[in-house]
């Protein structure tokens, strides 16, 4: 059976005041894939997950470093942005008020699932701003995974979480969705979440190879300035 491409870069340059953030980057990521993006701050990993987004919009569900939530909205309300786009203006603003049964059952599937309601439904509605930093982060994957989309992009979406549940919830995002690129900083996790390892130095792909190949050793050998935090 022929391999479909998910997610597809020719020879793409990034320039930032006149300096190569990436350079000449070639990329084919194949649907089924789960793919780490590791290497020091800075060597480009980030800019490449916002290209990958940029030419594939309407299939990716993008999950930033930061949650960027919305404070003082509640847990089910910022988990809801993640389909405003895909609503009527007048249902997102009746969703306000009155959140529609079958987008809080949802909701609070996911929620579950995340771990943020502890038993407790009221916590559904509770403000974001009332949640631990890793409760937060995974409230930011929770409104990724709402966004339904079949390609998960997600920049450190687990940094704030330990590393147990961080690979519990890379399963979950695995299982929701047909392909996941993932930038990590922990090599040991990557490794173990991820079939398909691509490091990066100074915006350039200098690694590319299956996860089975390789050792936490190979990957720390991009880390030059010292063992990644």
């Amino acid at each position: 059976m022929p391999t479909q491409t998910a997610l597809a870069l020719n020879n793409l340059t990034v320039e930032r005041n006149h300096k190569a953030i990436l350079a000449q980057i070639s990329l084919t990521i194949a649907t089924g894939e789960t793919v780490a993006l590791v290497g020091e701050s800075g060597a480009g990993k980030s800019t490449l997950l916002a290209q990958l987004r940029h030419y594939h919009p309407d299939h990716v569900a993008w999950c930033p470093q930061a949650p960027a939530l919305v404070p003082m909205l509640s847990l089910y309300h910022n988990v809801y942005m993640g389909q405003l786009h895909q609503r009527s203006a007048w249902r997102n603003l009746r969703n306000l008020f009155k959140p529609h049964r079958a987008d809080q059952q949802a909701i609070t599937e996911l929620a579950t699932m995340l771990e943020l309601l502890n038993g407790d439904p009221a916590r559904l509605h509770q403000s974001a701003e009332r949640f631990s930093g890793g409760e937060q982060q995974r409230i930011g994957i929770a409104r990724a995974l709402y966004q339904r989309r079949p390609i998960f992009l997600g920049d450190e979406p687990v940094s704030a979480i330990d590393e147990l549940h961080a690979q519990t919830v890379i399963a979950q995002i695995k299982a929701a969705h047909d392909t996941v690129v993932l930038a990590l900083h922990d090599v040991e996790l990557a490794l173990h979440s991820c079939d398909r390892i691509i490091g990066m130095q100074q915006g350039r792909i200098v690694l590319d190879a299956p996860s089975a190949d390789l050792t936490p050793a190979d990957l720390l050998k991009l880390y030059p300035s010292g063992r990644p935090q």
